[in-house]
């Protein structure tokens, strides 16, 4: 759909009353919907966050339960990116499957009328009964602008509720205001054609009546931003800032890792004690202690590192600086065939790729969208963390650099993401070169919002989901897969005078061994060529799948050692940097590669990405195996 919404034919839906919130990008529309609904939805302030529709339940004043879609953020009724699309859709009644709204709830930014007051003169003229909540009016007042809601309404012809979605303020209101019978038969306007000119004639002319037709005076974002962004002190604070992060990864982390790790190893003990001597004294005692505790556990230790990236990313995105790092990086991104806007769904990967592959649909340029989606894997996600965390705790010492201001394991993960990075943009460059459309500029055109301290409450928020979407992946997919890992190690059992582990001789064994002529190359022996499938489906259970497949292979007090002194007496170092720059580029896990399908609408680009990423990583860890060794000797 190219040309702005028009109203159809409304579609019968059961569920009863339906409210939509509409609202440009950063206008506290998601925060709102969270506060009347209890959901617990993710709130940033940069433009795209919400690419799909999120629906709750909203209780009225008097108990009535009503629907509530947040609809993606969108500027105009005129779709340029398939989130704008999916608001204009809904508007019109196009929804697959889903009813034109009953009212619509339009939420506008109080701190920028003169922008957001277009939206809602253009769903007036989709005839639907509609209330305004002035959003971020605090913000606006500590300006000076004084806004008087009821004028406001007059002017538009529709009730206007002055609103503090952090604070919940003006909520109660709302809630009174929605059961209101005449509020949802207000009669529908007389339907004009769309007019830009004329819509800004009418918002002048509104801001002119309300006195809010004069310039506001510079702001501190403002003055803080001639020093962040500028072209040579800006892109430098950047880089500091995320070098500091990934110090603060590993420096932070290191206590409460030594308790997970310690609670791990005493509950093994404990549990292959109690079980010693017992009717389970065989394969169970092998199960619990060797599958699901050394399994588990190897991977649960490197939920501390991943809480604490993330909580400085979700600091970043509350503080209002991510916007800022777009357009810092914009001419970068230009080099290689891509937009600023690419940044946003690129650092969305490093949680997980696949929310980074769904923010794409707020780049309205399809071919950028394409790229972006194409290198989103290259960017190191939070299941590559525990795989980093574990080669270098094995392979590089903890030392001091500068006086103690730089460590060296942080230093080494902030290269390992920085190899990511450029290998995105190295691709995106081919991209750029070899396509005709990769040639055109594209500039680009973001929001920076204010500034503003972070919300506790949404850092906690995002740090508790972000916990609870760990520990589902490893009470879920790691642990199955590592008990069925462990079912196949264990069986069929060694033969009679067998001189090797019982491991060799399972299935696993056959497996790895079978693996290990194609990986040979790169310095992975059997055990790591087997622990590469089913990291397939989710790289974590690399970590937990080399801690099985060592604990089976161990004897006597080598199996009572951690993994990564396993791996360090048994790997050389060029095997260790030959995984490394394997994982750096590894094709993606199964679940990344089915978002790529929904998202493309087929099987060739998910083909393509695998093929590249496949290639790529066998490349990258042949020469890296190949010239470590040659250097050391």
């Amino acid at each position: 759909m190219s040309g702005a919404c028009k109203e159809s034919v409304i579609h019968i839906h059961p569920a009863g009353p339906l409210l939509a919130l509409v609202g440009n990008p950063n206008c506290g529309k998601t925060a709102l919907f969270n506060r009347l609904t209890g959901s617990r939805q993710k709130v940033a302030n940069y433009a795209g966050v919400t690419v799909e529709r999120k629906e709750g339940r909203l209780k009225t004043a008097a108990g009535k339960v009503l629907r509530l879609l947040d609809l993606p953020g969108t500027y105009s009724l005129y779709p340029r990116s398939p989130d704008e699309r999916v608001t204009c859709e809904v508007l019109a009644g196009r929804a697959r499957g889903e009813k034109r709204p009953d009212l619509v709830v339009c939420v506008l930014d109080a701190t920028n009328l003169r922008r957001n007051l277009r939206l809602v003169l253009a769903v007036q003229r989709l005839g639907l009964p509609m209330v305004v909540a002035l959003n971020m009016a605090d913000l606006a007042a500590r300006r000076g602008l004084q806004i008087d809601p009821e004028a406001l309404g007059r002017a538009l012809g529709v009730p206007v509720l002055r609103t503090v979605a952090t604070q919940g303020e003006g909520l109660d209101a709302l809630r009174d205001l929605l059961d209101r019978r005449e509020l949802w038969d207000l009669p529908a306007p007389v339907e004009t054609p769309a007019d830009g000119a004329q819509d800004q004639a009418r918002v002048n002319a509104i801001l002119q009546q309300l006195g809010l037709d004069r310039d506001t005076p510079e702001l501190p974002s403002d003055r803080l931003d001639r020093v962040l962004l500028h072209p040579i002190v800006g892109p430098l604070l950047l880089t500091l800032l995320l070098f500091g992060l990934f110090q603060a990864v590993y420096s932070w982390a290191e206590a409460p890792m030594g308790w997970i790790e310690a609670g791990s190893a005493w509950l093994g003990e404990q549990a292959g004690a109690a079980l010693q001597g017992t009717a389970l004294d065989g394969w169970p005692r092998s199960l619990l202690v060797d599958g699901l505790i050394a399994g588990v556990g190897g991977v649960l230790v490197f939920l501390p590192q991943i809480l604490i990236l993330f909580f400085f990313i979700l600091l970043l995105e509350e503080s209002g600086y991510l916007p800022r790092a777009a357009y810092l990086l914009d001419r970068l991104m230009g080099g290689v065939g891509l937009s600023g806007r690419s940044f946003i769904p690129l650092l969305s990967s490093f949680a997980c790729a696949i929310p980074g592959i769904m923010a794409t649909r707020s780049i309205a340029n399809p071919r950028d969208r394409l790229v972006t989606i194409l290198i989103s894997p290259l960017m190191t996600c939070s299941a590559r963390l525990p795989v980093y965390a574990l080669l270098i705790g094995a392979f590089v010492p903890q030392r001091e650099l500068l006086g103690g201001w730089v460590e060296l394991q942080g230093l080494v993960l902030f290269a390992l993401y920085g190899a990511g990075i450029l290998g995105a943009m190295a691709v995106a460059w081919l991209l750029k070169r070899f396509t005709q459309s990769g040639r055109q500029v594209r500039p680009l055109m973001m929001e920076l919002p204010a500034y503003h301290w972070p919300s506790l409450r949404a850092v906690a928020l995002g740090l508790w989901q972000r916990a609870q979407i760990f520990l589902r992946r490893v009470g879920g997919v790691i642990l199955t897969l590592t008990l069925l890992l462990w079912l196949l190690s264990s069986f069929p059992a060694a033969p009679a005078g067998a001189t090797q582990p019982p491991i060799y001789y399972s299935v696993a064994g056959w497996i790895g061994r079978g693996l290990a002529l194609i990986f040979e190359p790169l310095g992975f022996n059997w055990q790591i060529s087997l622990a590469l499938v089913p990291g397939m489906a989710a790289r974590e259970v690399v970590v937990s799948a080399l801690g099985t497949v060592y604990a089976l292979s161990a004897a006597g007090e080598e199996a009572a050692q951690v993994l990564s002194g396993l791996i360090a007496a048994q790997w050389g170092l060029p095997t260790a940097f030959s995984l490394l720059a394997w994982f750096v580029f590894a094709p993606q896990c199964l679940s990344t590669l089915a978002a790529v399908r929904r998202e493309t609408g087929g099987y060739k680009i998910p083909a393509l990405m695998l093929a590249y990423l496949f290639a790529l990583a066998y490349a990258a860890a042949f020469l890296t195996y190949r010239i470590s060794g040659w250097l050391l000797g």
